[in-house]
């Protein structure tokens, strides 16, 4: 249930690679600081509607309700491969979706419609990508001004569509969340608490040196409002918000954007 694996996805997948010559370059990752979620102590609501459900049941509840969800937003902070790691994306079940992610001082947006991705990133972002990736000087200034302020079009089917898909794929996002039935056994209840202004119950699990703590709402449909995972090489924070509100997804004016195919063969995304 820690569902830090969705956001390490997210990192690995929003990875573009934007290859000038045969090397696959760019790892990307954009947007502002999430905004975290106000979490707060909070007396449990009266009736507790979760007072005859042990935290295993409770969490199977949780899981079987925030899977059903049309449409969510993910905002939060987690490490991967040693660097901090922000998303603020909303995604739809249509595979529609649109957000930000920041890594290593580099910003870049998504979009998906239309089966059609599109990704705009700053100079920092390609040129700390790029360099990354082992690309020379000469070709990193070629590419980054090629695409400097223009949103790359990734087609499906061309090289590398494919590893971004899981970004905006609802369901993908959602059956990682809670897959492993062991991340939810052995779970305690904490005391009361609210995730902005929402009465939550708090799961807690404890496991070789990691603390794993998930904000279940108390009002309306059981969702996960929040997960947060400290110790261990990987902590962060995850909020779950916007649940089953309308996506809304435009594609950047044809003028803004560059297609990947007009960039030299060998790139990738």
């Amino acid at each position: 249930m820690t569902s830090h694996r969705t956001l390490r996805a997210a990192a690995v997948a929003c990875t573009v690679a934007v290859v000038a010559g045969p090397a696959p370059v760019a790892a990307w990752a954009a947007g502002t600081a999430a905004r975290p979620a106000a979490v707060s102590a909070a007396p449990s609501p009266s009736p507790d509607p979760f007072a005859d459900l042990t935290a295993d049941e409770i969490a199977d509840r949780a899981v079987t309700a925030t899977r059903s969800a049309t449409s969510l937003r993910m905002t939060g902070r987690v490490v991967t491969d040693g660097q901090p790691l922000d998303v603020d994306f909303a995604v739809n079940d249509r595979d529609e979706c649109t957000g930000l992610m920041k890594i290593r001082g580099g910003t870049a947006e998504l979009r998906k419609v239309d089966e059609v991705t599109y990704i705009k990133g700053d100079e920092a972002f390609w040129r700390v990508s790029m360099t990354s990736q082992g690309m020379p000087d000469e070709q990193i200034a070629v590419t980054i001004e090629l695409i400097k302020g223009r949103w790359l079009k990734i087609d499906p089917g061309q090289p590398g569509s494919g590893d971004l898909e899981s970004v905006c794929d609802l369901g993908s996002l959602l059956d990682d969340l809670g897959g492993d039935e062991e991340d939810r056994t052995g779970l305690t209840r904490g005391p009361g608490a609210e995730v902005d202004g929402t009465p939550v119950a708090t799961l807690v699990k404890r496991d070789d040196g990691e603390t794993t703590t998930v904000s279940v709402a108390q009002k309306g449909k059981p969702y996960i409002l929040r997960m947060a995972r400290a110790g261990g090489g990987e902590p962060g924070t995850v909020r779950l918000s916007d649940y089953d509100k309308p996506v809304r997804v435009t594609a950047p004016p044809a003028a803004e954007t560059i297609d990947l195919a007009r960039l030299q063969p060998g790139m990738r995304v």
